[in-house]
This record gives C-alpha cells, sequence and structure tokens, in this order.
C-alpha cells in the first residue's frame, strides 16, 4: 500500500481491481506497451505526477508507466470524475499515490493538485494543463528538474499554446490531443457516446424527437451531434468560425447563433474550450424544462453565476441535476453542476477509445525521455510515425488487416515522371 494518500476508502479495493481488470479487455494498445516497457524499462528512475481523471482506463495508464520504471502520483483532473473504488486500488495493490476523492471541494482538489507537485516530477502528465499552471505560477522551484510535460486535451492544449505564444512556458510540453490517434477516435466516438450516456444517466429523457443544440463543431461537438442525431435527435449547432459552420450545415445540421437556437432547444451541450458559451441572454429565451450539459473540461462554457443570479429557486429534482426556477416560472435543468457531464453522470469514454489516447501518453512519456535537452519550451505534437504505430497497434488487437504498398506503388508515389 502507498504511504500516502488521500482517497475515499480504502475497503473499495477489491471492486477497483475489477474493474480495472474489465476496463484492460478493451485496451490491447496499452497492454502491448506496458510487455515492451516492463522489459526495456524505458522510464527508469523517472518521478512523474499526472493530473488526470482517476478512472479504470487511466489506471491502466498508470500500470503502464510503472512497468516501465516511472516512480507515479496521480491527483484529480475533475472534482466530480474519481471512481473511488479504483483510486483504492492503485493504493492499495499498485503502491500508487492517490489524491482524489469523488465529489471534493475546490480547497481539496487544490490541496491535491499540492500533493501531486510534492512528488518533484521529472514529467507532469495533465488533463487540462492544471498542473503545468501551478508550476509555472507557484512552484518554479520545480523548473530546473522538469524535463517536459504531456496533455490530454483540447483545453488544455489551448491553454499551453496562450503560454508558449506569451513567452511564459519554461519547457516542452507534447500535446497528445494532436494525434490523430487521439483527436479523431478519442473526442468524436468517445465523447460522442460518453455525453450521450451521462446525459441519459442523469435524466432518463427520450433522445429521439428532441431539439440538440450542439455548442461548437469541433471533434468533441462532431461526435456528440453525430450520436444526438443517431439516436434520433433534431441537431442546432452553434459556431464562431465560417468553416466549421458551413461544415456542420454541409453534414445537414441546422446553424444559427446561440441566442436563437435558446428558443427552440430542449437539451444544450456545450463542448468548446472556451467561457459562456451559454450566458444569460440565453437562459432568458430557453423554454421551461430545458436541459443544460457541458462536456468540455472547465465548468465555464455555462455561466452558472448569471444562473444563479437569474433564478427565485435551486431544487435538486434528481441527483446529478440542479434545477434553477426563473421568475416567470420556467425550469432549467443544469447537468453535472456544468462539469463535463460524461465523467459527472457516467464513467466517461468506452475503454476501447481510452486505449489509444492513453498509448498516447505513454510514448509521449518515452519521447521527451529520448529528446531531453534537445527540445525547446513550446508545444509539441507526437510525431506522425508514432501516431500511426498507435493505429497499427490497434489494428492488430482488433484483429483487422489492411492493404500494404507493392514495391510498384511505392515507387509510383514516389516519383514524378509518369503522368497520364
Amino acid at each position: 500500500m502507498a504511504k500516502e494518500f488521500d482517497i475515499k476508502d480504502i475497503n473499495l479495493a477489491d471492486e477497483g481491481m475489477r474493474r480495472i481488470a474489465w476496463a484492460e479487455i478493451e485496451m490491447p494498445v496499452l497492454r502491448q506497451i506496458r510487455e515492451r516497457f516492463a522489459k526495456e524499462r524505458p522510464l527508469e528512475g523517472i518521478k512523474m505526477s499526472a493530473c488526470l481523471h482517476v478512472t479504470a482506463e487511466t489506471a491502466n495508464l498508470l500500470r503502464t508507466l510503472q512497468a516501465g520504471g516511472a516512480d507515479v502520483v496521480i491527483a484529480a483532473s475533475n472534482p466530480l470524475s474519481t471512481q473511488d473504488d479504483v483510486a483504492a486500488a492503485l493504493v492499495s495493490y499498485d503502491e500508487i499515490p492517490v489524491y482524489a476523492i469523488k465529489g471534493e471541494d475546490n480547497e481539496t482538489y487544490y490541496k491535491h493538485l499540492t500533493a501531486a507537485l510534492d512528488h518533484q516530477p521529472h514529467i507532469t502528465m495533465d488533463d487540462g494543463a492544471d498542473l503545468v499552471s501551478a508550476v509555472l505560477k507557484d512552484r518554479r522551484e520545480l523548473l530546473p528538474n522538469l524535463i517536459g510535460s504531456t496533455e490530454e486535451t483540447t483545453t488544455g492544449v489551448i491553454r499551453l499554446r496562450a503560454m508558449a505564444a506569451q513567452g511564459v512556458l519554461q519547457f516542452p510540453v507534447i500535446a497528445v490531443n494532436d494525434s490523430q490517434t487521439k483527436h479523431l477516435f478519442d473526442n468524436r466516438y468517445g465523447t460522442g457516446q460518453s455525453t450521450l450516456d451521462g446525459i441519459i444517466r442523469a435524466t432518463n429523457v427520450l433522445i429521439a424527437g428532441k431539439v440538440v443544440v450542439v455548442g461548437g463543431y469541433g471533434w468533441c461537438s462532431k461526435g456528440i451531434a453525430s450520436r444526438a442525431h443517431g439516436l434520433g435527435a433534431n441537431i442546432i449547432v452553434t459556431e464562431i468560425d465560417p468553416i466549421k459552420a458551413l461544415e456542420a450545415a454541409m453534414d445537414g445540421f441546422r446553424v444559427m447563433p446561440m441566442v436563437e437556437a435558446a428558443r427552440i432547444g430542449d437539451i444544450f451541450i456545450t463542448a468548446t474550450g472556451d467561457i459562456h458559451v451559454l450566458d444569460g441572454e440565453d437562459f432568458a429565451e430557453m423554454k421551461d424544462g430545458a436541459i443544460i450539459a457541458n462536456s468540455g473540461h472547465f465548468n465555464v462554457e455555462i455561466n452558472i453565476g448569471e444562473l444563479d443570479k437569474m433564478s427565485v429557486e435551486k431544487r435538486k429534482p434528481r441527483e446529478f441535476i440542479d434545477q434553477y426556477v426563473m421568475a416567470d416560472g420556467r425550469r432549467l435543468n443544469l447537468l453535472g453542476e456544468g462539469r463535463l457531464i460524461n465523467l459527472a453522470a457516467a464513467e466517461g469514454h468506452p475503454s476501447a477509445v481510452m486505449d489509444q489516447s492513453f498509448a498516447n501518453q505513454a510514448l509521449a512519456s518515452e519521447f521527451l525521455i529520448t529528446h531531453k535537452g534537445k527540445l525547446e519550451a513550446k508545444v509539441y505534437a507526437l510525431p506522425e510515425d508514432v501516431d500511426r504505430e498507435i493505429a497499427r497497434l490497434k489494428l492488430v488487437g482488433m484483429g483487422i488487416r489492411y492493404d500494404t504498398l507493392t514495391a510498384e506503388q511505392e515507387k509510383y508515389l514516389n516519383s514524378w515522371e509518369e503522368g497520364t
């Protein structure tokens, strides 16, 4: 058992181990990397501090890093996403210090981040860039030993690019989110399915026939719109980018400003990485019974403070619903306190999707070590050959075969002489 930790209940460890083992079945890429890591030990002597969702899938990543020789600690990247039984299993069976309790308050959340950084890491692993931000703001004494960081989310990459542009980033960061095997699959298929799963678990509403308003049309929102449409919903997309707005229209969805969509929407889902996608003017237009959910990383996309000001009463009709009663009697239902609904009310992405995302995390850590001292203080993507290797391993795990170029085809593609 780990000597230091802060979790809900160590007695949940056996239940957590069963959950971790179940998740591992659908994670063949990470298993193959773990087998290699156990033989080669590329992370030997490396201290790692992670700020990630403490789930069964994350546990399999941490065990992979540990097999590679890393000394790992983890804190939760969201107060509502921790699976307490998984946290107990990591502490009890893998001796990994865990600082995460589902439902922890903000003070405890930041205390846990501090505990993770007290590990004095060589590499940080982030889901939202909170560790990097904390190092640059408050823990600069850690900078001399930091090799770099990896980042899992669109939101985190946005923050990191802002740091790099302003010249405050002090070490290299691998934007795992920019790998095709991450954003094309995790963001689209993972977020698409798990977001709808969270909304259905929280509300038990029928999606078919509803008007679902999706804020943004990046990869996460594309997945959400696609899955909601597949369940029979009528989709409206709101956007600020004309290219993405055009793409949504070409995909067959209605596109309009949010304040117009607010009048006709039944379910509202944000996934943009920006603040106040849903604001006071939108709440003023929403009809009675509207459901409001967020699938972006931070709980800033919905202006909850404005919702508090505009309402005259707040009720809790179900576990994951805060119902705001407006002065005119309309009831607006906020899910999961405005935090990412797929983890607040459900279990996050399916293991088969996180297999690729966490393979990227594991290989990004190895990349930072093998390129120590050679990278500038900026945001990098993993090399394309690493991305393709993850895709190859996934296909192997799925039992899928695919074609390769013949020598003749390869020669043709690398030449210019032959035309029509």
